[in-house]
C-alpha cells in the first residue's frame, strides 16, 4: 500500500514557513506521542537550520506512558522536550517558561546593547491534525483558533498573543512530499494524519490489526476475543454489527468504525514507534 500527500496547499505552507522564519526567536514543534519519530517532518532539519526549537510530544493521554518516559529521555539530547496534551491540558503550563529560558541568553546580549526586552516570537509547526489549534486554545485559555478532527483545517497563518510576553505564529499542517519508508506513511494514516479519502482504508486497518497483533496485542482485547489471532477487520465488523444483505459484513464500515476507534484511544494507549536498538 503507497501512501502519498503533498497537495498545493502543503507547498504555499513550506514556502510561507521560509519567509517568516526570520521573524521568530523560537520555533515550536508538535509530534504525536504514540509516533514520536514517524510524526516529525524530516524537511524541518534543513528549513529551521539552527533556530532554537522547543519539541512536544502531544496526544499523551493516548501514548502508551512508559513509552513516552523513555522517549522523553532519548529526544531530550538533541532539544528541550515535553510530553503535553491539547485536550486535557496535560502538562502545558510547561511550555512558557521553557520559552522564556531559551530566550534569556539573547535577550540578556540585548540588553548590553540598550535594547528592551520584546514580545518572544514562536512558530509553532507540526503535521496535519496534530492538535496545534487545541494547544493554542489551551495556552489562551479560550477558542482563538479554529479546531477540527481531520488534517487541514487550518489553512493560513496567523499571529495569537498565547501570554503577556509571548506571540505566537499558527502555521498549517505540513507532511513531506515522499514517505522513505512506507511504514511511515500508515502510520501517520493510522493516526489521522492524512486525509482518509487518499488510501483504502480497509487495506490499512488490516495492516494495523496485523501490527497490533505483533506489537500490542492488548490493545485488541477491546474487542473480547480469546485469542487476537482471531481479530479481522471481519470478525470487528461483525462484532461491531455491520452487516449487510445475505449476512456479510460491510468491510468498509468495519475499517471507518476501528480507525475511529484506534485514534480516540477507545483500544487503550498506543505508541507505535520504538527507540531503535
Amino acid at each position: 500500500m503507497s501512501i502519498q500527500w503533498f497537495p498545493g496547499h502543503m507547498a504555499k505552507a513550506r514556502r510561507l514557513l521560509i519567509e517568516q522564519l526570520e521573524w521568530v526567536d523560537v520555533v515550536l514543534e508538535l509530534a504525536d506521542a504514540r509516533i514520536p519519530v514517524s510524526s516529525r517532518n524530516p524537511m524541518l532539519n534543513k528549513l529551521l537550520g539552527n533556530k532554537p526549537r522547543l519539541l512536544l510530544l502531544n496526544k499523551m493521554d493516548l501514548a502508551d506512558p512508559i513509552w513516552t518516559a523513555k522517549w522523553l529521555t532519548y529526544l531530550k539530547t538533541s532539544s528541550p522536550v515535553y510530553a503535553v496534551s491539547a485536550t486535557t491540558g496535560l502538562g502545558v503550563k510547561q511550555i512558557v517558561p521553557e520559552l522564556e529560558r531559551m530566550v534569556m541568553a539573547k535577550q540578556a546580549r540585548q540588553a548590553t546593547k540598550g535594547i528592551r526586552p520584546q514580545a518572544i516570537k514562536v512558530m509553532i509547526v507540526g503535521i496535519p491534525n496534530i492538535g496545534k489549534s487545541s494547544l493554542i486554545n489551551q495556552l489562551t485559555g479560550g477558542a482563538q483558533a479554529k479546531v477540527g478532527n481531520k488534517p487541514g483545517v487550518t489553512r493560513g497563518n496567523q499571529w495569537v498573543r498565547i501570554h503577556e510576553r509571548v506571540e505566537l505564529l499558527d502555521t498549517p499542517g505540513m507532511l513531506w512530499p515522499k514517505f522513505e519508508v512506507p511504514e511511515v506513511g500508515r502510520k501517520l494514516a493510522a493516526l489521522g494524519a492524512i486525509k482518509d479519502d487518499v488510501f483504502d482504508i480497509e487495506e490499512l486497518s488490516g495492516w494495523i490489526i496485523d501490527w497490533l497483533k505483533l506489537y500490542s496485542p492488548k490493545a485488541l482485547l477491546r474487542y473480547q476475543v480469546q485469542d487476537v489471532v482471531d481479530v479481522t477487520l471481519e470478525s470487528l465488523g461483525r462484532k461491531r454489527g455491520c452487516l449487510i444483505h445475505g449476512g456479510r459484513v460491510d468491510t468498509l464500515k468495519a475499517a471507518q468504525i476501528f480507525l475511529r476507534e484506534l485514534r480516540m484511544g477507545q483500544l487503550g494507549p498506543v505508541t507505535m514507534d520504538y527507540i531503535p536498538e
